[in-house]
């Protein structure tokens, strides 16, 4: 991702801090389902670019060093959207629905002040976008939106169910 922003070039460029060693896993993780299968690198590209503007958003960049706060938001939103983009032309609107419901019920969890919540939608946003979304799933999901404060586990068990892992 460090790469693909620096080609860019623009403000964002001017604002990276040096190559990190990245973290990944979330990105490895959605890379090894099924779902994945022959687009490994784009689907993990789209995983760190999402979670990367997710950290943006709250304070904590992998890849930006002192970045303005206000750059932040708004390198955030441009990550946001150049993975749900890239997803967009694979034609995986499963995949950007799945990512969109991460996005929304993350800043529920942060604004609600639960980090334990937003971890574990992203676990179950891997789980969907690698393996595929399940009835438990869902309704975890709507468990989280509803203020459920058990949610965050229904998250992490129905994850699990779905990779196996």
């Amino acid at each position: 991702m460090h790469g693909a922003l620096l080609a860019e070039g623009g403000l964002l460029a001017e604002a990276l801090g040096p190559v990190p060693i990245e973290d990944g896993a979330l990105g490895a993780a959605a890379a090894a389902g099924p779902r994945s299968t022959g687009r490994e690198a784009d689907v993990a590209f789209v995983i760190e670019a999402i979670r990367e503007g997710e950290l943006l958003h709250y304070g904590a960049s992998r890849i930006f060093a002192g970045i303005e706060p206000d750059l932040a938001l708004l390198a955030g939103d441009r990550l946001y959207a150049l993975g749900l983009a890239r997803l967009a032309e694979m034609g995986d609107v499963e995949a950007v629905s799945e990512l969109a419901d991460v996005i929304a019920l993350c800043a529920q969890a942060r604004a609600e002040e639960r980090p334990e919540l937003a971890d574990a939608v992203w676990q179950a946003g891997v789980a969907a976008v690698g393996w595929g979304a399940s009835d438990a799933l869902e309704a975890a999901k709507a468990a989280a939106r509803a203020g459920d404060p058990s949610a965050a586990q229904a998250l992490a068990v129905a994850a699990h169910q779905v990779t196996g892992q």
